[in-house]
C-alpha cells in the first residue's frame, strides 16, 4: 500500500472526526451558546492526548439534533449510502457507510444527559482496496461554558 494512499485514509477519518467534534445542537433542553468540545482519539491501541476546541452556536445552529450531530459525506471516488439515523429521547446514534476506493464506516453514539453537557463515542474504520488502513475510537465531552460573546 502506497504512502499516499494511507495519507488519503488517514486525513479523511481525521476530517470527519474534526467534522463532528466542533458540532453540537439544541433540543430538550441542551442550550445554544459557547461550548467547549473535549476529545481524546484512540488509534491502533495508542490514546492520544485530549484535544479541546469551542464552538459558539445560535439557538439556529440548535434546532435539529440529529442533523446537527451526524456528519456529511464529503468523499471523493467514494459512494456514501444514506446515513442512518435514531433518536430515542437523549440519545441519538447514527452509522454512515461509505465503498469506493476508500471503503469506510463511521459510527457515532451520543448522550445528551443535561442542558449543558453531552458525551459521544465516534468509531470510524477506513481500508483502502480491502486492506484496514485506520480504526479509530473518539470520546468526546461537551460542556456549555456561556452565552456566545457579542
Amino acid at each position: 500500500m502506497s504512502m499516499s494512499c494511507q495519507r488519503a485514509a488517514i486525513a479523511f477519518s481525521a476530517v470527519a472526526v474534526v467534522t463532528l467534534q466542533v458540532l453540537v445542537a439544541y433540543a430538550d433542553g441542551i442550550e445554544p451558546g459557547l461550548w467547549k468540545i473535549t476529545t481524546t482519539t484512540k488509534t491502533r491501541g495508542e490514546t492520544g492526548p485530549p484535544q479541546e476546541s469551542s464552538k459558539c452556536l445560535t439557538a439556529d445552529d440548535t434546532r435539529d439534533l440529529a442533523v446537527t450531530f451526524s456528519p456529511v459525506s464529503r468523499t471523493v471516488n467514494s459512494n456514501c449510502a444514506p446515513i442512518e439515523r435514531t433518536m430515542t429521547g437523549t440519545r441519538l446514534n447514527w452509522r454512515l457507510t461509505c465503498k469506493g476506493q476508500i471503503d469506510m464506516e463511521l459510527i457515532g453514539d451520543f448522550n445528551f444527559d443535561s442542558p449543558r453537557h453531552y458525551t459521544a463515542t465516534l468509531r470510524s474504520n477506513a481500508a483502502i482496496a480491502g486492506v484496514p488502513m485506520i480504526d479509530t475510537e473518539s470520546t468526546l465531552e461537551g460542556r456549555w461554558i456561556s452565552a456566545c460573546p457579542q
